[in-house]
C-alpha cells in the first residue's frame, strides 16, 4: 500500500507539473471548494439522519411505554379486534410476544418483525430493545422498539380485570416504517449533490476567471521578458497597482535597468578603449615606420636610434597599463571573491615605498595605524597605488625638474586612521566643474590632458571600494591642493 501510495502521488506530481498555471489555479479552485461542499454535505446529511432518528426514537419509545402501561394493546382480545390501519397508525405495526415464544397480532395487520432481542425483553433478560430492521428502499426498512409488558390472554378480559395473576410476562413490540424517513434523505441527497456539482463548477468558472484576471499582468510580464531576448530592447513595462505580480515588475524592471547601465558601460568602455589604444599604438607604429625607413637609408644615429627604441618602450608600457586598467575594470562582480584578513595599514605602506621611488622629489607626511579588513590584497594594493601616484603625479608642478639645492619640489600627506584613508596632495586642486566626474572611466580634465595617463587609475580607486563595501570621494583640501578620502569597513563587520 505504502509503494502504491507513494506511486500515486508521483503520478499527481507529475501531472500537476504538465498543466500551465492558469489550469492548476482553475484546479486548485475546483478541488477546494469540492472538498468542502463535500464536507459540509456529509455533516448536513449525518447530522438531518442523527436527528430525524432521534427524535423517531424518542417519539416511539415514548408511546411504546405509554400503551404497555394504559393496557389496551396488551389485551389481545382488544389487539386482534384493532388493526393499526383502525387507529389510523398505517405505518405501525403492534404486536405482542411471549415469553415463550408465541406471537400476536391484530387480524388483519401484518406483524412487526420480532428477533432474538425482542425475545430477551419478553423474558426479561433485557428491560427495552431498540433495532433497525431491513434494507432502505427494500419496502421493510423499520426501526423495531420492544419493552416488558403484561398482557391478558383471549378469553380471560374479566378475569384479567379481577385479578392481575392472570396476566401472563412478554413484550410489546411496535415497529414503524423507515420509509419516509428515508425518502426525505434521499431527496436530501440528492438536493445536496445538486448543489455540490453546480459549487464545484461556479467554483471552477470563478478560479478560471480570477486566474484569467491574476495572471493577465504576468502574460504582459512574460510577453516583455520574451520581447527583450528577441529584440535587446530593455525599455521597462508599464507597472500598475501594488500586488506581488506589481512587484515582481518593477523588480523585473530593475533588472532592465542594470541590464541597461551594464551594456552601456560595456558601450563606454570598449568606445574609451578604441579610442585610448588607438594613440599609443598610433606612436609605436610611427617609431616603428621611422626605424624601417631609417634603416633602408644607412640607419640613424646611435642616440636617435635610442630614443626611438626608449620611446618605443614607452609606448608599449602605457599599452601594457591600460591593457591591465581595462582588464580589472571589466570585471564586473558585485563584491570580491576568496577575500582574505589583511592589514590594511600593510598594504598602504608597501605602496607609498613604491610610489616614493617613482617620485623622488616629493616629500611625504605618512602616518598609518593598524586596520584589519577582509578582501583582496592585490586590489586594494592597485587602488592605493592609483590614488598615491595620482597626488605625486599633481604635487610636481607641470614642467618642474628635481631641484639642485635638494629641498622637496612638492608634498604629499597620506594619513590612515580607523579605516579612513586620506590622501592629499599640494597640486592646483579639481575644478569644482570636474569634481563629479573624476571617477569616471577615461575622464581626464582639460588640464589633465598635456599629463601622462588614461584616466582609469580613479575609476579602479572606486571600483575596488565599491567591491570592499567601501567608499571613495573627492574635494580640494583648505589650504592644500585635491584630497582623496577612502573608507573601507572593519573585518569584524564584514562578511566572508
Amino acid at each position: 500500500m505504502a509503494a502504491t501510495a507513494a506511486r500515486t502521488q508521483n503520478w499527481w506530481n507529475e501531472t500537476l507539473h504538465k498543466l500551465s498555471l492558469h489550469a492548476r489555479v482553475t484546479l486548485l479552485a475546483a478541488v477546494a471548494v469540492g472538498l468542502a461542499v463535500a464536507i459540509v454535505s456529509i455533516a448536513a446529511y449525518i447530522t438531518v439522519r442523527q436527528q430525524m432518528y432521534q427524535n423517531l426514537d424518542n417519539s416511539l419509545s415514548q408511546r411504546v411505554v405509554q400503551a404497555s402501561r394504559n393496557g389496551v394493546l396488551t389485551n389481545l382480545e382488544n389487539l386482534r379486534r384493532a388493526s393499526a390501519d383502525a387507529l389510523g397508525l398505517s405505518d405501525i405495526r403492534v404486536g405482542v410476544l411471549s415469553a415463550n415464544g408465541d406471537q400476536y397480532g391484530a387480524q388483519n395487520s401484518p406483524l412487526p418483525p420480532m428477533g432474538q432481542s425482542e425475545l430477551q425483553v419478553a423474558t426479561g433478560n433485557r428491560s427495552s430493545s431498540l433495532r433497525t430492521v431491513g434494507a432502505r428502499n427494500g419496502g421493510s426498512h423499520f426501526r423495531v422498539v420492544a419493552v416488558p409488558a403484561k398482557f391478558c390472554p383471549v378469553g380471560f378480559s374479566d378475569q384479567c380485570q379481577d385479578d392481575a395473576d392472570f396476566l401472563q410476562p412478554g413484550a410489546l413490540v411496535v415497529a414503524q416504517s423507515l420509509g419516509p424517513i428515508d425518502q426525505t434523505l434521499h431527496n436530501l441527497g440528492i438536493v445536496l449533490w445538486a448543489f455540490g456539482l453546480i459549487g464545484v463548477i461556479g467554483a471552477a468558472l470563478a478560479g478560471n476567471a480570477v486566474a484569467r484576471s491574476g495572471l493577465r499582468p504576468l502574460a504582459r510580464l512574460t510577453g516583455a521578458a520574451e520581447h527583450v531576448a528577441a529584440t535587446e530592447d530593455l525599455k521597462p513595462i508599464p507597472v500598475s497597482g501594488t500586488d506581488e505580480i506589481s512587484r515582481l515588475a518593477m523588480a523585473f524592471n530593475a533588472m532592465l535597468h542594470a541590464l541597461a547601465q551594464s551594456r552601456d558601460r560595456q558601450r563606454r568602455l570598449v568606445g574609451d578603449a578604441g579610442h585610448e589604444l588607438r594613440t599609443p599604438l598610433t606612436s609605436v607604429r610611427t617609431n616603428l615606420d621611422l626605424l624601417a625607413q631609417a634603416d633602408k637609408r644607412g640607419g640613424l644615429r646611435a642616440e636617435d636610434r635610442q630614443q626611438l627604441l626608449d620611446d618605443v618602450r614607452a609606448q608599449m608600457d602605457e599599452l601594457t597599463q591600460l591593457i591591465g586598467d581595462l582588464t580589472e575594470l571589466a570585471r564586473d562582480t558585485p563584491q570580491v571573491r576568496n577575500a582574505e584578513l589583511i592589514e590594511l595599514s600593510n598594504v598602504v605602506e608597501d605602496a607609498v615605498i613604491k610610489v616614493r621611488r617613482r617620485a623622488p622629489g616629493l616629500e611625504w607626511d605618512v602616518q598609518l595605524s593598524p586596520f584589519p579588513v577582509w578582501g583582496d590584497e592585490r586590489l586594494l594594493g592597485r587602488a592605493v597605488t592609483n590614488l598615491l601616484d595620482n597626488a605625486a603625479k599633481y604635487s610636481v608642478p607641470e614642467g618642474a625638474e628635481q631641484r639642485t639645492d635638494g629641498l622637496p619640489i612638492g608634498h604629499v600627506t597620506v594619513r590612515l586612521q580607523d579605516g579612513v584613508l586620506t590622501v592629499t596632495d599640494s597640486g592646483p586642486g579639481i575644478a569644482d566643474a570636474d569634481l563629479p566626474h573624476v571617477f569616471d572611466r577615461f575622464y581626464r580634465s582639460s588640464e589633465a590632458r598635456s599629463r601622462p595617463g588614461s584616466g582609469l587609475g580613479l575609476a579602479i580607486v572606486k571600483h575596488a571600494a565599491e567591491q570592499h563595501g567601501g567608499m571613495i570621494y573627492a574635494r580640494n583640501a583648505p589650504g592644500a591642493g585635491a584630497q582623496f578620502t577612502l573608507w573601507l569597513p572593519h573585518a569584524a563587520t564584514q562578511t566572508r
